[in-house]
């Protein structure tokens, strides 16, 4: 006889297969269930980049300041900050937000978008399932291809609209985003664009590789969210997977990022002191010592970390109301 909650026009199930109630909800990415699409984690990266950049521009600002300074005239965090907000106005602080904001955006909207369909491509045929390995080189992939497309540029540009002291238009070589950009073209031609990009894909390739790979793993450790299971982290446990995410980056990536600000802040013409990757960490690690390769890791940590939790906390709800959604077993 037929169980009450079975059709009596229905044939009974094989044995051994699962009830509805019972069917796989995805815990490891495991064909339980379809993974978020790609666009969908786009739009909720670039959401979540709009809400980072409001929020931290100025400790941008005050790390670039810090790592563009070889005479030591700052001396630290708090005396950056206050020396720029005294004699160029609080407002110097939001310098090159307007480009910061639009690049990370994009950056995250690429950023997250390129992962998901690297990991489709690295998922098991038989399981589903991402290898540990599989999502590192997901987002090796994924920090590589937002270098290159987005980030290299638009931090040329932000670099050198950060670079310059004072807020008078007359005083200052760049007028704003679009006429940097447009100078940059104009006398260092179209790679002026791309300087140091080499340190750009190695800082962000690691960067992404290690961030994808511990945001996963602490949303299974700490709340045992699993990708695609339905389950949608409170804001608060999403900023804290995101911030002990967004910690390991900084600390290994540092001479890369010093690297990438005074390649891009020299320029191709003029005054030329480092002629590339290797020869500016060697250039700085003579003259400057060894701890100037890490000059601004602390902003940046300030940054960084807390970057990740609020871009994080907006897009995993971007993502769970979708898999809240269309991606919730029917109810039988």
């Amino acid at each position: 006889m037929a169980s009450s909650s079975s059709s009596p026009l229905s044939p009974p199930p094989p044995p051994g297969a699962a009830s509805p109630a019972e069917e796989p909800r995805g815990g490891g990415g495991g064909g339980g269930r379809a993974p978020v699409p790609p666009y969908v984690k786009a739009a909720a990266g670039s959401l979540g980049g709009v809400m980072e950049a409001c929020c931290l521009q100025p400790i941008d600002v005050v790390k670039t300041r810090l790592q563009l300074d070889r005479s030591g005239a700052y001396r630290g965090i708090a005396h950056c900050g206050a020396t720029v907000a005294r004699a160029e106005g609080v407002r110097a602080l939001w310098k090159g937000l307007t480009p910061f904001a639009t690049h990370l955006t994009l950056k995250y909207a690429l950023r997250l978008g390129s992962n998901a369909v690297l990991q489709s491509a690295f998922k098991d045929p038989d399981t589903g399932k991402v290898s540990a390995h599989g999502r590192l080189a997901s987002g090796f992939g994924a920090g590589v291809i937002e270098a290159l497309l987005i980030v290299t540029p638009f931090e040329v540009v932000k670099i050198r609209l950060q670079q310059q002291k004072g807020l008078s238009p007359d005083l200052l070589r760049y007028k704003g985003p679009i006429h940097c950009a447009s100078t940059i073209v104009r006398e260092e031609g179209l790679r002026g664009l791309w300087s140091g990009a080499l340190p750009t894909v190695m800082r962000n390739g690691t960067n992404q590789a290690a961030m994808f790979s511990a945001k996963n793993t602490f949303d299974i450790v700490l709340w045992k969210k699993h990708e695609g299971d339905g389950k949608v982290l409170l804001p608060w446990q999403s900023m804290i997977s995101g911030f002990l995410a967004g910690t390991a980056g900084p600390v290994c990536t540092g001479p890369f990022d010093v690297v990438k600000t005074r390649l891009m802040a020299q320029g191709r013409t003029g005054d030329i002191k480092y002629t590339g990757m290797v020869h500016a960490i060697r250039t700085i690690y003579t003259e400057e010592g060894l701890r100037a390769l890490w000059k601004g890791l602390l902003p940046r940590l300030m940054r960084i970390p807390p970057g990740q939790a609020i871009m994080w906390a907006v897009a995993d709800q971007v993502m769970g109301l979708y898999e809240r959604t269309y991606m919730q077993p029917a109810h039988v």
